[in-house]
C-alpha cells in the first residue's frame, strides 16, 4: 500500500505533477472610531506603541461582540478557504492523472489563488464597508457587499497583483526549502515533506482514525481515496498558501481601505498604504503577534488532547504502520470538536484583524491613538 509520506516525498517540488487626501462621504459614515485617544509615553517604537497595537486588537473583538453580523465575514471566507482546500486537493488529483507540464502546472496554481483572493478582497471590502462608525450603530453586511461591486476593477487588479505575489513567494518557499535550505536551519523548515506540519497532521486528533493508510486507499477497491487529495495534501497546501496571503495582507493593510473609503486609484492606495505603514508599522506588527498569540495557544492544546489520550503516532510506530491504540468514538468527537474550536477561533481573530486594522487606519489618518483602557 502506498503511504501518503512516499507520495508527499514523489511530489512536493517544482510543480504537481508526480515527481493630498481626498474627502470621501464613506470618510464620514463608515470609519470606526479609534479605541482611545492620546498616550503619553507612545513614542515610535517605545512601549506605548506596542500597547495601541494591543489595543486596537482589544478594540475590535468589542466593535465585533457589538455587530455580529459582521460574522457573515468570518463564516464566507471560511469558507473561501474550504474551497481552496478542495482545489488544491483537485489540483493533485489533475497533476497525478494528467501529468501536465510545468507551465501548465505553474498557470492553474495562478488561477486559484486569484480566485480565491479575489473573493476574499472583496469580502473584504465588504466588511470595511459594514463596520460602523458610531458604538451603537449597526450595519447590514450584505447591504455593504453589494455596495462593494464599484469597486470591482480596482479589487480585481489588487486580487491579480495579490496573486502573482502569492505564487512567486510559494515556488521560492519550496525552492528554497526544497533545495537550498540549510540543515542546520531545519527546525525552521514548517511546510514540505516530513516537515513539522507534516508530522503533525498524520498524529492524533488530526488523524482521527490512528491508521496511516486511511488517506491512501479505498477499502475493498485498492486506489487511491479521493480523500487523500484532500486532506492531508490539500490542506497543507492551502495552510502554506494562507500564511502567505496573511502575510502579504499584512504587509499592505491599508490598501483596500484606502479604495473603498477614499475612492483611491489601486497605485494611491498602494503608495497610500506604504507610507502609512511607516507611521503604524509598530502597531500592525504588535497587534498582528498578540493575535497570532491567541490562535497558536488554541491550536497548541493539541497537545492536550494527545496527552489524555495517550500520544501515538502512527508514522513512527514498529513494526511500521503498527497502531497500538484506536481512538474511541468518543476521542473522535473530541477530535472534531477541536478541529471545530481550532477553526472558529481561527477565522474570528482573523475577523478582529480585520476591524483592527481600519482602526489603526483610522489613527494614523486622524493622528488618534489605539490604547488600552
Amino acid at each position: 500500500m502506498t503511504r501518503v509520506s512516499e507520495i508527499v516525498e514523489h511530489w512536493f517540488g517544482l510543480c504537481r505533477k508526480p515527481p493630498v487626501v481626498r474627502a470621501s462621504q464613506a470618510d464620514i459614515v463608515n470609519l470606526p472610531e479609534p479605541a482611545h485617544v492620546g498616550s503619553p509615553d507612545g513614542g515610535a517604537g517605545g512601549p506605548g506603541t506596542i500597547r495601541r497595537g494591543i489595543g486596537a486588537a482589544l478594540s475590535g473583538t468589542k466593535t465585533l461582540a457589538r455587530n455580529r453580523q459582521l460574522l457573515w465575514f468570518t463564516l464566507l471566507a471560511g469558507l473561501v478557504l474550504a474551497g481552496n482546500t478542495i482545489g488544491q486537493g483537485a489540483l493533485f488529483y489533475i497533476g497525478y492523472i494528467m501529468q501536465p507540464n510545468i507551465i501548465v502546472s505553474y498557470v492553474l496554481d495562478f488561477l486559484l489563488e486569484f480566485a480565491t483572493l479575489f473573493f476574499l478582497v472583496f469580502l473584504l471590502a465588504g466588511f470595511i464597508l459594514s463596520i460602523p462608525s458610531k458604538k451603537e450603530g449597526s450595519a447590514s453586511f450584505f447591504v455593504e457587499l453589494v455596495g462593494a461591486k464599484k469597486y470591482l476593477k480596482a479589487i480585481f487588479v489588487w486580487s491579480v497583483v495579490l496573486a502573482l505575489a502569492g505564487t512567486l513567494l510559494y515556488r521560492l518557499y519550496i525552492n528554497f526549502t526544497l533545495v537550498w535550505f540549510p540543515h542546520e536551519l531545519g527546525f525552521l523548515y514548517t511546510f514540505g515533506p516530513f516537515s513539522f506540519l507534516t508530522s503533525i497532521l498524520g498524529q492524533f486528533p488530526f488523524n482521527l482514525t490512528m491508521d496511516p493508510n486511511i488517506f491512501t486507499e479505498v477499502p475493498g477497491y485498492g486506489g487511491r481515496s479521493l480523500l487523500l487529495w484532500v486532506y492531508p495534501l490539500g490542506f497543507m497546501w492551502a495552510l502554506i498558501y494562507s500564511a502567505i496571503n496573511l502575510l502579504l495582507f499584512i504587509l499592505t493593510p491599508f490598501v483596500v481601505p484606502l479604495i473603498v473609503l477614499e475612492q483611491k486609484t489601486l497605485r494611491e492606495a498602494v503608495v497610500g498604504s506604504f507610507a502609512m505603514m511607516k507611521k503604524t508599522l509598530i502597531e500592525v506588527a504588535a497587534c498582528a503577534v498578540f493575535l497570532g498569540i491567541i490562535v497558536s495557544g488554541v491550536f497548541l492544546t493539541y497537545l492536550l488532547v494527545q496527552a489524555a489520550h495517550g500520544y501515538n503516532d502512527p508514522w513512527m510506530a514498529w513494526p511500521p504502520g503498527m497502531i497500538t491504540s484506536h481512538p474511541t468514538d468518543a476521542w473522535i468527537a473530541l477530535g472534531l470538536f477541536y478541529y471545530l474550536a481550532v477553526f472558529i477561533v481561527a477565522f474570528v481573530v482573523a475577523t478582529v484583524g480585520g476591524i483592527a486594522a481600519l482602526d489603526l487606519y483610522t489613527s494614523a489618518k486622524t493622528g488618534q491613538n489605539t490604547k488600552i483602557r
